[in-house]
């Protein structure tokens, strides 16, 4: 997710493009025009952002209902939670591909109106197979974005990725969290039907589209179809280097496993969390609230982790402590579900931020462009494959033992291995001089 790193000459380039866009000659219309079309970009990012993630966490706090419409059993709502990283993995790895031949703006423009229709169709389809083909496109679109935002904070704000990357993921913890907290209101608002309660997320996709329609063709939001030198660079190659083999490096496998494992963690939160606090007799609304306090947390600390983490050598400290946090918080809900609801939200809402971690440590562990561009998709296509089974064996678990203990048992047992690797990825080194040593 922190997408292609690019060389001075390609902001050269892509600056030049904005100059010959304008339409006045004269230097003031041309820095009128650049300011213009990069507060478009931030609005577009923030917008984007936003709907990153309510595709997933307002289906989360009607499961039960949905389950409950559409005749599914555990099993099928345990595969149904399993589809946001399957779609992610498939999907994800299209999108440079994508993003050469049309551009970034043009695919994140396809990207937003594919979220807006799924979400418009889903909950109307009256089947269970037509609501996860329609989940499918909304998560197609979300794919795609999810891989090419960051390339868009790159190439607009190369001087500004920290800050930018933080706005960023601030507002997808922000979309994240409103989806899982006002989401059963509406719905009770909306006359109770689940239908409509879902169907409203589709209006904040359609107005995210608004914003990237004049960036269509407008290159510097990212990518053009003729690619400069260092652009191409970034897709195989480093400065000195041959092909770089990001298979043979242990830091790689390390970060990729890492990103699988919160993968697992946090769509399982998101996907089941409401209803463990609804079975263990928290009202549905409250259990709303209590997803999104969850996802809330991510909110400042995905501004703070990634700026703490680039100021040490090691990162694996941050790691413990994160999944430290998630054992309390799987202990508690075990324990006492109802009566430490909000205490446990909180935990789990921090050990979610593996995320943003994972995402700073993806940067890190590179020394060129080249490296991070490989790094990331190698990470993330591994990390979500990884993460598809997960969902899935939590709702088969949940079915055939009438309960939460097994599941959370497993969630708990696989925070041990997210630490260890979590150590190793956050090591001082690169997969650049990893790959080549072997």
């Amino acid at each position: 997710m922190l997408g292609v790193m690019v060389s001075e000459e390609t902001r050269t380039t892509t600056s030049t493009s904005i100059r010959k866009s304008a339409e006045p000659d004269d230097g003031s219309g041309a820095t009128a025009t650049r300011a213009w079309v990069t507060r478009l970009v931030v609005v577009g990012i923030v917008l984007s952002a936003l709907n990153l993630r309510p595709a997933i966490t307002s289906l989360g706090a009607l499961l039960e209902e949905v389950r409950q419409g559409l005749g599914m059993s555990g099993t099928a709502a345990g595969v149904l939670t399993s589809v946001p990283p399957f779609c992610f993995a498939l999907f994800g790895v299209m999108a440079p591909r994508l993003a050469r031949r049309f551009g970034v703006g043009a695919v994140v423009c396809a990207g937003m109106a594919a979220i807006a229709a799924g979400l418009a169709i889903r909950p109307w389809t009256g089947t269970a197979a037509g609501f996860l083909a329609a989940s499918a496109l909304a998560l197609m679109g979300i794919a795609v974005s999810n891989v090419l935002m960051p390339v868009v904070v790159k190439r607009w704000f190369p001087d500004r990725v920290g800050s930018m990357t933080g706005l960023y993921s601030m507002a997808l913890a922000l979309g994240t969290a409103a989806a899982a907290a006002i989401t059963v209101p509406m719905t009770e608002a909306l006359g109770g039907s689940w239908q409509s309660g879902l169907t409203v997320w589709a209006v904040l996709a359609a107005a995210a589209v608004v914003p990237w329609i004049p960036l269509v063709r407008e290159r510097g939001a990212g990518g053009s179809r003729r690619e400069t030198p260092s652009a191409r660079g970034t897709s195989a190659t480093g400065p000195g280097t041959g092909a770089l083999r990001i298979t043979r490096s242990r830091t790689a496998w390390a970060l990729a496993v890492f990103f699988g494992l919160q993968a697992t963690a946090a769509y399982v939160t998101m996907g089941w969390m409401a209803q463990i606090f609804r079975d263990a007799g928290v009202p549905a609304g409250t259990a709303g609230l209590l997803l999104a306090v969850t996802m809330a947390m991510g909110v400042p600390l995905a501004f703070v982790i990634p700026r703490v983490a680039t100021r040490l050598p090691r990162q694996g400290p941050i790691a413990v402590v994160l999944g430290v946090c998630g054992l309390l918080g799987y202990a508690g809900l075990y324990i006492a579900p109802a009566g430490g609801a909000w205490v446990w939200a909180v935990l789990l809402g921090i050990a979610n931020c593996s995320f943003p971690l994972a995402l700073t440590m993806v940067g890190m562990r590179a020394r060129t462009g080249a490296g991070v561009a490989q790094l990331s998709a190698f990470a993330q296509s591994t990390g979500y494959l990884i993460s598809i089974p997960g969902p899935l064996v939590v709702g088969v678990l949940y079915q055939h033992s009438g309960g939460w203990g097994l599941p959370l048992a497993l969630m708990a047992g696989l925070l041990l291995p997210q630490m260890v690797v979590g150590v190793l990825a956050g090591r001082d080194r690169t997969v650049e001089d990893e790959a080549a040593a072997r």
